[in-house]
């Protein structure tokens, strides 16, 4: 039997991973999560879901929801990507990792199908998920999806809620390259009969979910507005989980016209134990107090426009950027959204999808960003480190894969 370092280099080398290489692992269809799901007795009906999409805040929402459920003494799966330092952190239960021998051993069962089907990374490992929820017998699952929803390999479930954190721009070249299109795409995982919350909605994407929520006799409810107390306990302290924490409570209230029953002094402890509960990272950390070091997985202009926001509220002394991202970003719609007052330190993440420093440098000066680049994350936060006075900011972000080099 192989170790688990030999398993991970099988899934990396033999399945196409969209981390690292981006849209030649992308599959647009349902047929080999069928496959798998059909080879595997389809473990996605022996437990209860909740389906979590959007583009921006999903993770956030389904790892509170996870904390809630926890909590209030339900066996709780987790299922969420991309991991930030070990691959095993998509797949949790009660926020234990699944343990290194069910990686082996379920990827061994399946060789003889992944020379058959060929599935990507995502679809196998969404496989693997749904395996481990049934052989562990959770109570419920919350299931993030991967990219869009439609076409998601997580969308086989039939879960108890779906929940559509928000529409903004990301991952264009597969969703459409209009809002009303991205939506259509995220309203996929709305099921027929099957309650649905969108957080934030838009005029232009209201319509969209309202249309497919009516042709699916599904109860259409938007975000509400957060409790004050709920924003003060949350742990996550970044501006945008105000959001999020609305859309956690319209979810938390459609759960209870279910027959879901909770109970706000546990919802208090959840919101303040996330992270205990279910390894939450990446979400407005602050890594260091002086200099103040703050990482952030925002990697989109809705994303990276708020945490921009909220930077320039609590920066102090000289700011200082440490930034890298993927190569299909559209750096116009990112590169206008960050101060051009700040010392810029360009790096490229340790993936093939990484975009070259020089040429992130090179697009930044035209938008008015100065600063040198590196040819490593690593180096880049060093010399950022080295420039910073104990009383400036530094910043870590532009990419989820920048800040797992960092944690």
């Amino acid at each position: 039997m192989p170790g688990y370092e030999e398993t991970l280099e099988f899934l990396y080398s033999r399945l196409p991973v969209f981390q690292h290489i981006g849209a030649a692992a992308y599959k647009a269809d349902l047929h080999n999560t069928i496959a798998l799901c059909n080879a595997l007795n389809n473990p996605q009906s022996h437990f209860k879901s909740i389906h979590v999409g959007g583009t921006n805040g999903k993770g956030s929402v389904s790892s509170l929801l996870a904390a809630i459920f926890t909590k209030h003494g339900y066996r709780t799966g987790l299922y969420t990507s991309p991991h930030l330092k070990d691959f095993r952190e998509r797949i949790r239960i009660n926020g234990v990792m699944i343990p290194k021998e069910f990686v082996i051993t379920f990827t061994e069962s399946m060789k003889p199908l992944i020379e058959k089907i060929s599935p990507s990374f995502f679809e196998l490992t969404v496989g693997m998920a749904f395996d481990y929820f049934r052989k562990e017998e959770v109570d419920i699952a919350i299931i993030e999806v991967g990219m869009g929803g439609r076409l998601d390999s997580t969308n086989v479930i039939s879960p108890e809620l779906s929940i559509i954190t928000n529409i903004g721009w990301d991952h264009t070249e597969f969703l459409g390259d209009t809002l009303p299109k991205i939506a259509a795409e995220k309203a996929g995982i709305i099921k027929s009969e099957i309650p649905v919350v969108v957080g934030e909605v838009l005029p232009e994407t209201l319509p969209v979910f309202e249309q497919v929520a009516k042709n699916r006799s599904s109860v259409l409810t938007t975000g509400v507005s957060a409790p004050a107390r709920w924003v003060e306990k949350c742990v996550l302290k970044g501006d945008y989980q105000k959001k999020n924490l609305g859309t956690l409570k319209a979810a938390i209230q459609a759960l209870e016209l279910k027959g879901y029953h909770f109970s706000e002094h546990l919802i208090l402890e959840a919101l303040a134990d996330v992270k205990l509960l279910t390894g939450l990272r990446g979400r407005w950390e602050i890594l260091n107090d002086s200099p103040l070091t703050i990482a952030d997985t925002a990697h989109n202009s809705d994303g990276l426009k708020e945490t921009m926001e909220q930077l320039q509220k609590v920066a102090k002394g000289k700011l200082h950027i440490v930034l890298g991202v993927v190569k299909e970003k559209d750096l116009a719609k990112i590169l206008t959204l960050l101060p051009s007052s700040a010392i810029y330190y360009f790096c490229k993440p340790n993936i093939f999808r990484g975009l070259d420093e020089e040429m992130l440098a090179k697009e930044a000066f035209n938008y008015g960003l100065k600063g040198e680049f590196y040819d490593s994350v690593e180096k880049a936060l060093a010399s950022a480190k080295s420039r910073a006075a104990e009383n400036d900011t530094i910043y870590i972000g532009g990419s989820t894969f920048v800040v797992a080099e960092v944690l």
